[in-house]
């Protein structure tokens, strides 16, 4: 990584600035394949990720993550997020190397340089980890204990033999609702009029999942959610500086009630 402006150890209002880190420090690919052989370090089970390492000010709290950012890029939905909802834990999870690290400088910044006064949490509520998602999601989440899953512009994967590596798929859905708690709400917007369309038919064919209108989320106060899945990523804003069209679609996790079995009936 090109080496980075020099810094004082200790910010003051003057200087504090020029703690956050600049993209152009941290150039990527748009793009990482997620059937790549990644280096990539994963506990074999939820107990045994130290969540204590990302949250340090939640240390004793027992909370893990209810909102989790599926190729969060370079983090904008969490850093909106965050001081809105100060007592929630945010995770954004993301495949390329030098876009983590940026995500992580940028929120290690914020903390460094923010105050409570002026934004409430400062930041200490949200993280990034360097993860597939599309392989070892249930490795990180344990069961119903999201209340938020996002996937926001995600790869569109135009060719037809690419389809299997979208984000959204039958396979990954049951995943996605095995983390999912009952009533949380699954987030996807796309500048992509095919993906879009992709997207909605696999959720809706879902048995887990039920579509649910924006009007009714911003009538359960979810309004400041929506309003940055619209307009706080890179791309959501690349999408109005373009006069593009983003389509969104919002679908919430279900109950399904089982059917018992009648009792066997056992004869002497």
């Amino acid at each position: 990584m090109p080496k980075r402006k020099k810094t004082s150890d200790h910010p003051s209002p003057s200087n504090a600035p020029s703690l956050l880190p600049q993209k152009k420090h941290y150039r990527q690919r748009a793009h990482a394949n997620p059937f790549s052989d990644h280096a990539l370090v994963y506990p074999a089970s939820p107990g045994q990720f130290d969540w204590a390492a990302h949250y340090p000010a939640f240390v004793g709290s027992g909370k893990t993550p209810a909102f989790a950012d599926i190729g969060c890029g370079f983090g904008g939905l969490l850093i909106t997020l965050a001081p809105l909802f100060p007592d929630t834990l945010m995770l954004g999870l993301e495949i390329r190397v030098q876009v983590t690290q940026y995500v992580h400088d940028r929120i290690a910044a914020l903390r460094a340089t923010s105050t409570p006064q002026i934004c409430p949490g400062s930041y200490q509520n949200v993280s990034v980890i360097r993860a597939n998602a599309m392989k070892f999601l249930p490795n990180f989440f344990p069961k119903a204990s999201l209340t938020s899953l996002f996937f926001l512009f995600p790869d569109p994967h135009f060719k037809a033999r690419k389809h299997k590596a979208r984000i959204i798929s039958t396979t990954l859905l049951a995943e996605y609702a095995y983390i999912l708690a009952p009533g949380g709400i699954v987030y996807t917007i796309t500048d992509v009029q095919d993906l879009a369309q992709w997207m909605r038919a696999h959720l809706e064919a879902h048995p887990l999942f039920q579509f649910v209108e924006e009007e009714e989320l911003r009538k359960e106060g979810k309004g400041s959610i929506l309003d940055a899945v619209y307009g706080s990523t890179e791309e959501g804003k690349k999408v109005e500086r373009n006069g593009g069209e983003k389509w969104l679609a919002c679908f919430r996790r279900v109950e399904v009630q089982r059917k018992t079995l009648p009792t066997a009936i056992v004869y002497d």
